[in-house]
């Protein structure tokens, strides 16, 4: 019998949680209590005096103070262990972020740390079986398999994929990891949530993060949400924005083209066509514009390139934006107005933003229209762009990126030299790891690697396609989801091509069963974050410190100790492990923080030593829960989790930025200005900042970066000392490793980093001005010839990548449904942890699409019926169908957090026994089609086609 549900699977069978339902409610007092409940709650027969017991005290409980490991937001937790078992949890009430708040899945936290469903032992799967292995065992054959391939076809034929459930420590030494094992095929689900937002942001303004916080929403008057549902994705950040509705009577609207959970508590909400947000925010902007509600001093003073938008947004008059959008101009000027009239306002963002083809567009436009607005720099402002993960912030800003070394220094031979410094190993050492050939014109160290979103088409696509060697043989998949990814019929083929697949993982996720290998696949369990400690980066910047809760369970270890085991087989340990303490096999997580401390100048994680974080973890009860400010105490002043950037050294004491580019505070106290990341003029005009800058700035204008030739220019070099010369000459703010060149800036009220003018255009991208294009399965072939896609693009990331020939197929009238994905709140990510977790599977047991009623009373099937949902790619899944007016006529929703079925076939079975999760279901990226954005290989996932039939 085939058994989803989590209830089927506890009575049928009772092994899985050691006793059945019906045995426990035999065995206990549950049962005569269900009966009294049901019968005689009041009968004088039943009532009996009550006795009292002993208490024995003689049973010590320690609290641990951790940090909750689904969503980026970062809620405090009081973890309770009795003789190293964690009984019982508490949402810490005096923590800045969540002040004892939880959603169901942080309340569910302790079952992930002792959960029944994980992996406990090594295996593999040999002859279609799986096998218990020793890590002695493991290591060793995964290693000469490694070492082989190597041998055979060059590093780059392994790829290293990453976590955003790495602890900061764990990220930086798996991307060093891969680095010194001679590559940049590396990366992690970052590139697939936000990669858009970081490449968007960052070429706006200078930095690709949130700019402000959840607590700081307090202090919101407007905040619009475009494909963001905070009250599924992030419930506790939804406490932060009712605050302000209270508070401030703060202005909400959606822009959503589903009617979420959190447009229930919109003032306004608009639904506009999935893949249309560039044309929509023209739109809100042309009647900003029109009604000359802009703020004209800050665009003067702090803005690059507005003109340039404003050619763009006077084509997108009231009339063009309904006809491509759906939204009327009622409701376009209505949201202008609303965000006009109530400032400064905030707009938040999530992967109903990103995940399109057209990414990197969205993003910029969300920039401009806060730029435009004046909304940035300041309280109650900027972009509050949610996370997804635990610790996706830090493992993108530790460098688990296949086109960056940690903190954004790129692949370039001064970045490579930079980190070899930072490393105490020699350049070419490092080099000569790599190979040597050269592909499209540059070295593979130099270029940017396989992004995730790309692994399949690394091992299908013809290798004389490939900017690389060889075409990947081997997959390290480190803690990742493969069923978050798109096109999983194409997923499927390229795993059976593997020589090899390695998952090292808690649980043994999707990847392990819908391969349909029957050898070459290994697993490791990893433990979780609560059986190992270190830090972990929230959405806003703040850096918290996780205490260890439980040691590792069964055979379990943690990341850091696996990395340092394979390392020593494949021998290069020594060199990794440099400057790292081991012991026990472990390295010690705080060198680590350390050595990350010593060479992440560019975005201020040098501030932020061990010590000082942990001081912020044993002080939550200090901090104002909207300023983040510490009020008395041992860290009077600094701000919660010392958000980066934190300039300079350890000593310097900076407090943290909460706020970025905000010219009201000394950068001493975290102020800040834009970055002058782009030189200083562009097309004969200034880029530097006009009559604006941060309070207290000896220079009352806009300057560039500080270098050690700025200093003596400015006269301020003798500020250094003798040690400080010596090592900023030739360096600037980024390389100067005593970090003497920030500290004098900062002395003189100036920020490393320059005072810049935001751009509002960026001539590096292939729109200099963000640009409406149709998806690439429109089913708006009318609009195709005003709004088309690029052309095919020979080679990014390595890879040559399609437009023009698919959006050429016209599949509307085959499949003329739009299909998008999201979240639930039940789930997270794949759902792999979170559908094993009996407390969360108990509710949300069924994978579903969610239909319009006149789709389903045209297409015949009703509210509850098996559906098939075929994608414009020919993948399908068997899911039921929920009948909602929550989508519109010609849309289907789908969760994507569900997997253990492929197109029908149950693959519970194939789990390594008593590891399958309690819920399983079809994974929505089986549907999922072929689109990839052209700056950071994003994924589409909001915008594809499909038909639905009933099964």
């Amino acid at each position: 019998m085939k058994l989803t549900k989590r209830s089927e699977q506890i009575e049928k069978q009772p092994n899985t949680l050691g006793l059945s339902r019906r045995s426990f409610m035999k065995n206990s007092s549950l049962a005569v209590g269900g009966v009294v409940a049901g019968s005689a709650l009041f009968a004088p027969s039943m009532i009996k005096k009550a006795q009292a017991n002993t208490v024995k005290h003689d049973v010590k409980t320690e609290i641990k103070r951790t940090i909750c490991s689904h969503c980026s937001v970062g809620c405090g937790i009081y973890a309770e262990v009795q003789n190293g078992v964690w009984t019982g949890q508490e949402p810490a009430f005096d923590h800045p972020f969540n002040a004892g708040g939880h959603c169901a899945k942080g309340a569910a936290l302790r079952e992930h740390g002792h959960g029944e469903r994980r992996l406990k032992y090594p295996m593999k799967l040999e002859g279609g079986k799986w096998k218990r292995l020793s890590w002695e065992q493991a290591i060793n054959e995964i290693g000469d398999e490694v070492l082989k391939i190597r041998q055979q076809s060059g590093p780059d034929s392994v790829y290293w994929l990453g976590s955003a459930k790495h602890s900061n420590e764990q990220a930086y030494l798996f991307r060093k990891m891969a680095s010194l094992w001679g590559t940049n095929n590396v990366d992690h689900q970052a590139r697939i949530c936000h990669s858009t937002t970081v490449a968007g942001v960052a070429n706006t303004w200078g930095y690709g993060a949130m700019t402000n916080s959840f607590n700081d929403m307090h202090n919101c008057k407007s905040i619009l949400f475009i494909g963001s549902n905070p009250a599924e994705a992030h419930p506790v950040a939804m406490q932060h924005i009712l605050i302000a509705k209270e508070k401030n009577n703060c202005k909400i609207v959606v822009a959503d083209p589903r009617r979420t959970r959190t447009a229930a508590k919109a003032d306004h909400y608009v639904s506009l066509r999935p893949g249309t947000d560039v044309a929509f925010i023209w739109g809100v902007l042309w009647h900003v514009f029109n009604n000359q509600w802009e703020d004209k001093a800050f665009i003067r003073q702090r803005v690059f390139g507005m003109d340039e938008i404003r050619q763009e947004v006077a084509k997108w008059n009231p009339k063009e934006v309904e006809r491509v959008t759906g939204v009327s101009e009622a409701d376009v000027y209505q949201t202008a107005k609303l965000l006009s009239e109530h400032r400064p306002g905030c707009v938040v963002w999530c992967m109903g933003g990103t995940q399109h083809t057209t990414g990197n567009n969205n993003t910029r436009a969300y920039c401009v229209l806060e730029l435009a607005l004046g909304n940035l720099g300041k309280a109650g402002g900027g972009a509050n762009i949610f996370r997804g993960h635990d610790n996706v912030q830090g493992a993108t800003d530790l460098g688990v990126l296949a086109d960056s070394l940690p903190g954004y220094y790129g692949v370039a031979e001064g970045a490579w030299r930079h980190w070899a410094q930072v490393w105490d190993l020699d350049f070419d050492w490092i080099a000569n790891r790599f190979d040597n050939g050269t592909y499209g014109g540059s070295k593979p160290m130099n270029t940017f690697g396989i992004p995730v979103s790309r692994w399949i088409d690394g091992v299908l696509e013809n290798k004389d396609n490939i900017q690389q060697r060889e075409n990947i043989r081997a997959m390290f998949y480190w803690g990742h989801a493969v069923n978050s990814q798109t096109r999983g019929v194409e997923m499927k083929k390229a795993m059976q091509k593997l020589d090899m697949m390695v998952i090292v993982d808690p649980y043994p996720t999707v990847a392990a069963v819908m391969n349909e290998r029957s050898d070459g696949v290994y697993l490791l369990p990893a433990t979780t974050q609560f059986e190992t400690y270190g830090s972990v980066t929230a959405s806003n910047r703040s850096i918290q410190w996780r205490d260890q809760v439980i040691e590792p369970l069964f055979e379990s270890k943690p990341d850091h100790e696996i990395m340092y085991l394979l390392s020593k087989k494949l021998g290069f340990a020594e060199q990794l492990f440099k400057h790292i303490h081991i012991e026990n096999d472990q390295p010690l997580i705080e060198d680590i923080t350390r050595e990350f401390n010593k060479g992440m100048w560019t975005i201020g994680y040098t501030g932020q030593s061990p010590e000082r974080l942990k001081a912020h973890q044993q002080n939550w009860h200090t901090f104002h829960k909207t300023t983040l400010e510490a009020e008395g105490g041992p860290i009077h002043g600094e701000t919660y989790g010392l958000p980066w950037p934190c300039w300079g050294t350890p000593e310097l004491k900076h407090p943290g930025t909460h706020i970025l580019y905000d010219t009201s505070k000394p950068v001493a106290l975290g102020g800040g200005t834009f970055r002058a990341r782009y030189g200083v003029e562009f097309e004969g005009q200034s880029l530097l900042a006009e009559d604006s800058f941060s309070q207290g700035s000896e220079i009352e204008d806009g300057y560039p970066e500080f270098t050690d030739k700025l200093l003596k220019h400015l006269g301020w070099w003798d500020d250094l000392t003798e040690v400080e010369k010596v090592a900023a000459e030739g360096k600037n703010w980024k390389t100067d490793l005593s970090g003497g060149i920030q500290r004098v800036a900062i002395k003189h009220g100036c920020i490393p980093f320059g005072n810049a003018k935001a751009r509002a255009i960026v001539w590096t991208f292939p729109d200099r001005v963000p640009l409406h294009r149709e998806p690439l399965y429109t089913p708006r072939r009318d609009l195709i010839a005003d709004y088309p896609t690029w052309d095919d693009k020979d080679a990014i990331f390595r890879m040559p990548t399609l437009y023009k020939s698919i959006q050429a197929q016209d599949r509307s009238v085959e499949y003329p449904i739009i299909l998008t994905s999201g979240r639930l709140v039940e789930y997270e990510g794949g759902g792999e942890e979170t559908r094993s977790n009996p407390w969360l599977a108990e509710l949300q047991q069924e994978m579903f699409v969610e239909v319009n009623p006149k789709d389903a009373n045209d297409l015949g099937f009703k509210d509850g019926d098996m559906v098939w949902v075929e994608g414009a790619e020919k993948g399908r899944i068997h899911v039921k169908a929920m009948v909602t007016r929550r989508v519109k006529p010609g849309m289907a929703f789908i969760p994507f957090h569900f997997g253990g079925k492929f197109q029908g076939e149950d693959l519970r079975h194939k789990y390594p026994e008593g590891t399958d999760p309690y819920v399983i279901g079809e994974s929505a990226n089986i549907a999922t089609t072929y689109g990839y954005d052209p700056v950071t290989q994003m994924q589409e996932t909001k915008v594809t086609l499909c038909n639905i039939r009933k099964a």
